[in-house]
């Protein structure tokens, strides 16, 4: 199977690409980064950039800003100076933190330029890093959106392009025991969503992507 990878510099895509590209008989053709105007699009892309260079494949940076654009018209504090809600440990983030966050039809945008590229590139599949922890209040993470995907791309690519997601039955503590295992450490990824100099380590996204729990 060859693939196209997307690729936020997150902990989730890093380990989602990482695991598909070191399986036998997989290949990735190369991985996608998106920057609509998100704060910490800076930092995402130079971890993208490394996490990319690491796997041996080409990285492309897709500019989005209309979708950054309705991400500011719909609220979501994704863009902008807002403050970021911010959980605990215990609570990382709830239905309310969602939808703070929430950037409209975003996964569905990523994969369907993801397919546009594997299509192209004559790759069977979009390889992302849903997971099952955020599919609880996020659903563009869960199984049931892959599957929707699916047939989508189905119908929608000329080879019937799919998702793969390596992470999508884990939580977070089982994707960063997969990150060790691959031989990464908490500094290859950004998975805050703030762009400063260090990991806010209040977000949603910094509470549950913790490596000491």
């Amino acid at each position: 199977m060859r693939a196209v990878a997307l690729l936020s510099g997150g902990l989730d895509s890093g380990v989602a690409a990482a695991t598909f590209a070191r399986a036998p008989g997989q290949q990735l053709l190369g991985c996608l980064f998106v920057d609509y105007g998100q704060r910490a699009a800076r930092r995402e892309a130079d971890a993208a950039a490394r996490l990319a260079a690491r796997l041996g494949a080409p990285l492309l940076t897709l500019a989005l800003p209309w979708l950054g654009a309705l991400a500011q018209r719909s609220g979501s504090r994704l863009v902008g100076a807002a403050d970021l809600p911010h959980g605990t440990p215990r609570t990382p983030g709830d239905a309310a933190s969602a939808r703070a966050v929430w950037v409209p039809a975003r996964n569905v945008v990523f994969v369907a330029a993801a397919a546009a590229h594997a299509e192209a590139l004559g790759a069977d599949a979009v390889v992302a890093g849903f997971n099952r922890e955020e599919a609880a209040t996020f659903p563009d993470n869960s199984v049931a959106f892959v599957q929707a995907c699916d047939e989508v791309l189905r119908h929608g690519t000329r080879n019937g392009v799919r998702v793969v997601s390596p992470t999508l039955p884990l939580d977070k503590p089982a994707i960063v025991a997969a990150a060790r295992e691959l031989g990464f450490v908490a500094g290859d990824f950004w998975s805050c969503y703030d762009g400063g100099e260090e990991p806010c380590g209040r977000c949603e996204s910094c509470l549950r992507s913790r490596w000491v729990r």
